[in-house]
């Protein structure tokens, strides 16, 4: 087995779509193989600064790929996944591989019995998974800071944070350490690191991507470096799995092949105030407001979209989570308590949960659809509405949010979308004076979720930066 690097560079082979690697698979021009190969030792070596990936199986992803590679020279492939190197976040279950859910005191739990949805999708569709991606304790942190992990840091500059909870599979991707990533997402867990770290992402309409545990707030969601990269996962994950209450029948839509749209005469709002909590830094707002004028320039009608909410909807939400954070953290094996096995922020958080009694949730789970009503209903006459990912550009890698007291009040501008169940999308739209990403929100209707695709791939288009990906992760 030989290396592509004689070939083309290093950069060129990582930096690669979907389609270009597919299109060379099928004139073979590249072995899935020969990829895997470079794509692994890439990912040991940027590893070792971001702290990304864990559980690296070179040898069982090689078996992979060598069947994939005799699909390709018998001209049967699988699908647009078929031989693409990738990795899931540590909480999607994989039998075989462990499942930890980045928290330090289940280092000793066994691997995982069963497969869930994505995992049985991927497999099914020839991916080659070579490696699991990072988290936080509990996925209930909007950052890189696990007590199991470490620190996961950001390839744009190592000294900033992630994002979180897929932080793993946002820096990893962003490093190109593998093409895409499947995260999942409760608060904002795909969105905001795919935003800190410069990618394309999706949250889908709550049931099109099913997952396990059953969950009426978190569903995965696919991680990459463009639009199209996440549109073919779109196409390979949705399905229905019976196990996922909340899943139905996919529709066998073929995203990728989709993404052209004409947008003359869509109305698009523009939400850069979500009524409470931290107001958008003035570069995190200009770009919401740039991408309105582009979409505007191609023929859009943009205007602002005015919150419906006055007042912290986000607090009933930290309180259900508080509640289900507390309930994770009392079923946890032995342990002492100590940095080593459970996140100090995490857990001060947990404990909270333990003081709210029956009525509090209720009511809590009350005024979650006091929420969720009033939001849809404003939704109601646009077709989009764009909007920041997050108020700020990003915070030091070291940080549980930027609020230590409440480590998820970062998350207003994407939690809301999780209770109503829309698509939402993330584009990166710009950098800040440090050179860090700034990715905004694409928001559709429920079941739209190609065309929130179709947005983002049009500002895609239309963006004037240019992604000088961080392949080797900067200072």
């Amino acid at each position: 087995m030989k290396s592509t690097a004689g070939r083309m560079s290093a950069d060129d082979l990582i930096g690669m779509s979907l389609a270009g690697l597919a299109g060379a698979y099928a004139s073979r021009k590249l072995s899935p193989v020969e990829v895997l190969q470079d794509v692994i030792a890439h990912s040991e070596t940027v590893n070792a600064s971001i702290n990304a990936l864990f559980c690296f199986r070179p040898d069982q992803a090689m078996a992979s790929a060598r069947q994939s590679e005799a699909r390709w020279k018998s001209k049967v492939p699988l699908g647009p996944l078929d031989g693409v190197p990738m990795t899931v976040k540590d909480s999607v279950a994989m039998v075989g591989w462990p499942y930890f859910h980045g928290i330090g005191a289940n280092r000793s739990l066994p691997p995982s019995s069963y497969d869930s949805p994505p995992a049985i999708a991927l497999r099914e569709a020839g991916a080659v998974i070579f490696a699991k991606t990072t988290m936080p304790d509990c996925g209930l942190m909007a950052s890189g800071i696990s007590s199991l992990h470490g620190i996961t840091r950001n390839p744009w500059g190592l000294a900033w944070n992630t994002g979180g909870s897929s932080s793993g599979a946002g820096a990893s991707v962003a490093s190109g350490a593998g093409f895409v990533s499947v995260g999942t997402d409760i608060a904002g867990s795909v969105r905001l690191p795919a935003a800190q770290c410069g990618l394309a992402s999706l949250k889908p309409t709550h049931g099109l991507i099913p997952h396990l545990p059953a969950d009426t707030m978190r569903m995965a969601g696919p991680m990459g470096r463009r639009v199209d990269d996440i549109a073919r996962l779109m196409t390979v994950l949705t399905r229905q799995d019976e196990r996922d209450t909340w899943s139905f029948p996919a529709d066998g839509t073929q995203y990728h092949d989709r993404l052209d749209r004409d947008i003359n005469g869509l109305k698009i709002g523009v939400l850069t105030d979500m009524g409470f909590g931290p107001a958008p830094e003035a570069v995190v707002r200009g770009a919401v407001e740039t991408a309105g004028k582009l979409l505007a320039g191609a023929g859009a009608i943009v205007d602002p979209f005015l919150s419906p909410l006055d007042y912290d909807a986000y607090a009933p939400i930290d309180l259900f989570l508080q509640v289900r954070g507390y309930l994770e953290y009392s079923a946890l094996p032995p342990h002492n308590d100590s940095a080593r096995d459970i996140n100090p922020y995490v857990r001060e958080w947990c404990l909270r949960g333990a003081k709210h009694s029956g009525a509090d949730l209720y009511r809590a789970l009350g005024q979650i659809g006091k929420m969720k009503a009033a939001l849809l209903g404003a939704f109601e006459g646009w077709d989009y509405v764009i909007a920041p990912t997050l108020p700020v550009v990003n915070f030091p890698a070291d940080e549980p949010g930027v609020s230590r007291q409440n480590p998820l009040e970062h998350a207003l501008f994407t939690a809301m979308f999780n209770q109503t169940c829309q698509p939402a999308a993330t584009i990166n739209m710009a950098f800040d004076a440090r050179h860090l990403p700034i990715g905004i929100q694409i928001i559709g209707h429920r079941f739209d979720d190609l065309g929130v695709l179709q947005i983002a791939k049009t500002l895609e288009s239309l963006r004037t930066v240019t992604m000088d990906w961080p392949f080797q992760p900067r200072a």
